[in-house]
């Protein structure tokens, strides 16, 4: 009987096949190891495969596609209901296989291995930013431990370490800690100078990116925000609106409605968090700027901030930026001033 759909449990080494008749009986169940894989797929006739987007699920995809199959992702969270009892890896393979088959299912696009390569730039940059908050956080609390305080921000502790490595000034400390405050130093100023160069990096890919350039014309999206957005997002058309598009980064209120009553709460904070928080700390900066310069600024953020919370305003700007951005990448075109936007339909 011919395999009509497969589901494919993915793994680092022991891959689990379940595979279904156009009848939807059941008519493989098999463990394949990663040396298998390919030569497998390759004897079968071109079928459905559906698989979880976790780890290395893009890679698969690609080949699979490639040896003629249609390769479905699936958000792993949208699978688990399908899940009959217990949970192994044969389990998993036949509630992919069931889930891949639903009309109301909701698929990830495949991404190229450019835009792998461009979002692992932007996971090591979020790395050290996170190891380099480590090591002021660190030299603070060894100075501070002994009676020198370092003043608040990023620029004044890379300052005081550049001071620490150039044995200027001169710290009356004990010769252990010395050492220890020397090795900090170092590694920070390392850590930044690395920093420094992805920055460069991201903006070189920003500028050589015809949709991350259009992206960045957007108040309070740079070079960073701009190159995640444009590889995180292979079809923008995968979304009705722009507003879907902003749920689907978290940043639309939790509904909780019933008997014909809504109830909206805090954002859902679903989806891809890095470009959520990207979003958010442009839309602080925003919120400085029309504080500091109203001027500068869309007139509506001013008006908001009258009415709202800094913190609260920070949050709308963010949806109303992913709004925007879900726009130039679905229509084309550059962020317009003033522009009015289109009507739903239209």
């Amino acid at each position: 009987m011919e395999i009509s759909t497969i589901g494919l449990d993915l793994a680092k080494n022991v891959f689990q096949v379940h595979g279904i008749s156009a009848t939807g009986e059941v008519v493989l169940r098999k463990a394949l190891r990663r040396s298998q894989m390919l030569p497998f797929f390759e004897k079968l006739p071109p079928c459905l495969i559906g698989a979880e987007a976790c780890g290395t699920s893009h890679h698969w995809a690609r080949e699979l596609t490639r040896l003629g199959h249609e390769v479905r992702l699936m958000p792993a969270a949208y699978v688990r209901p399908y899940v009959k009892r217990g949970k192994n890896d044969a389990a998993d393979a036949e509630a992919i296989c069931e889930a891949v088959t639903r009309q109301t299912m909701r698929f990830v696009p495949i991404k190229s291995r450019e835009q792998q390569a461009a979002l692992s730039l932007h996971r090591v940059r979020s790395l050290l930013i996170k190891q380099r908050t480590q090591l002021v956080n660190m030299l603070r609390s060894v100075l501070a431990e002994l009676g020198i305080a370092i003043p608040v921000g990023i620029v004044r502790a890379l300052q005081i370490a550049r001071e620490i490595v150039d044995g200027e000034p001169k710290l009356d400390l004990p010769t252990e800690a010395t050492n220890v405050v020397a090795v900090l130093a170092g590694q920070l100023l390392q850590l930044h100078t690395q920093l420094r160069k992805l920055d460069l990096r991201l903006a070189a890919l920003q500028r050589n990116d015809e949709r991350a350039r259009r992206l960045a014309t957007i108040p309070g999206i740079g070079p960073v925000g701009a190159t995640a957005l444009a590889a995180s997002v292979t079809d923008p058309s995968q979304f009705s609106s722009g507003r879907q598009f902003a749920a689907w980064l978290g940043l639309t209120p939790r509904q909780s409605s019933s008997g014909g009553k809504e109830r909206l709460g805090r954002i859902t904070k679903m989806g891809d968090r890095y470009l959520r928080q990207l979003l958010v700390i442009g839309a602080t900066a925003l919120v400085r700027y029309a504080k500091e310069k109203p001027a500068t600024v869309d007139p509506r953020f001013v008006t908001l901030l009258a009415r709202k919370p800094a913190r609260v305003a920070s949050v709308a700007i963010a949806n109303k930026m992913a709004r925007m951005a879900w726009a130039l990448m679905a229509r084309g075109g550059v962020f317009e001033r003033g522009h009015a936007p289109m009507l739903a339909g239209a």
